[in-house]
């Protein structure tokens, strides 16, 4: 009785005596209140950690799939900077391909135009 005068803010020092039954009532009150205030601590307690728990795992999942499309930004710069030196490679060469298609086209030009044979007179055509 004492102790709950205490909790409740009251002077604890002028408690009358409690005969057993009222004791014993009272102090089964007071464990199963206090069983049930454990419990639900426990309970909050259970629930913070799970949601630390998940918290950091999401966190993690993050931080590993910021880590992989870092990864493949790096690789796709490589792979970039691989495709503007073969293009820069090829720009030479596309110019070389492009002379030797003009210097083709003359050459057969000029390889028609000796092939031709002859401009024979016109023929009439006989009808039949």
């Amino acid at each position: 009785m004492r102790t709950k005068m205490r909790i409740m803010g009251f002077n604890a020092a002028a408690v009358k005596p409690l005969n057993e039954g009222a004791a014993a009532e009272l102090g089964a009150e007071l464990l199963g209140e206090g069983i049930i205030f454990m419990t639900a601590c426990s309970c909050l307690m259970l629930e913070y950690w799970r949601h630390q728990l998940q918290h950091r795992r999401k966190e993690k999942e993050r931080r590993v799939a910021r880590e992989e499309l870092q990864g493949e930004v790096g690789h796709l710069g490589l792979a970039l900077e691989e495709l503007q030196a073969q293009v820069h490679a090829a720009v030479p060469t596309q110019l070389a391909l492009e002379e030797l298609r003009a210097q083709l086209q003359e050459v057969r030009a000029v390889l028609c135009l000796q092939d031709l044979p002859p401009a024979s007179p016109a023929e009439p055509e006989s009808e039949e």
